[in-house]
């Protein structure tokens, strides 16, 4: 059994599209502050690892926004519970010219408790001995939890637009896709298209080679 750890079941019915046997796992792992969405998405998978004992999957997405030089980005869920999404694209569309460039960013993180080949980001680089310091509690500071992660990117191009669409969640109805917004869509289209759905392929493509 793998499990995504996410309190938005939108985001699990994704996943199945791909992959067999996920459950969701409701876990407030910890969210630390980075730049990147790499980083996050690794720290959060050693986390609920170590909280749920079974193989994880943990993601990090985010709305970069090319004339705010990547902003909301990271800070893109804050953003959109404080300012609200409307906000947003009032915001570009004053402050940005046409055609108001943007993408969906998703990392995956997956960790499962057994040594395999990291990814080679600064959380996991060969010497995991320091990235698990930096991510365990104090008593966990000894080195012994060093857990490998493998990270999956996945991106979708597109532009901020007024308001369009019902369905999908968060920033879908102001993002634009090939003249078509992510709330417009229906689930099958948008998974076919987007960040997660992309990440999601290649994790599925990796995780069938090692189990074969």
């Amino acid at each position: 059994m793998l499990r995504y750890v996410t309190t938005n079941a939108g985001k699990v019915r994704e996943a199945r599209e791909y992959l067999d046997g996920v459950e969701q796992l409701d876990y407030d792992y910890t969210e630390v502050q980075a730049a990147e969405l790499a980083p996050i998405a690794a720290r959060g998978a050693r986390e609920a690892y170590r909280h749920a004992g079974e193989p994880v999957l943990v993601d990090d997405a985010g709305l970069f926004v090319e004339g705010f030089d990547g902003f909301p980005g990271p800070y893109s869920a804050y953003v959109e519970n404080t300012l609200g999404v409307e906000a947003v694209q009032r915001l570009v569309e004053r402050e940005t010219a046409e055609p108001h460039r943007a993408s969906f960013r998703c990392v995956l993180a997956y960790c499962d408790g057994d040594d395999f080949e990291a990814s080679p980001d600064p959380i996991d680089r060969e010497d995991r001995s320091a990235a698990a310091a930096a991510d365990a509690t104090p008593a966990e500071n000894d080195g012994s939890d060093a857990l490998p992660v493998k990270l999956f990117h996945g991106r979708a191009p597109g532009r901020i637009v007024e308001p369009r669409g019902e369905g999908g969640f968060g920033y879908d109805p102001v993002f634009e896709h090939d003249g078509t917004t992510f709330a417009e869509m229906s689930p099958e289209e948008k998974n076919a298209v987007s960040h997660r759905g992309r990440a999601f392929a290649k994790f599925a493509e990796w995780l069938q080679e090692r189990t074969q």
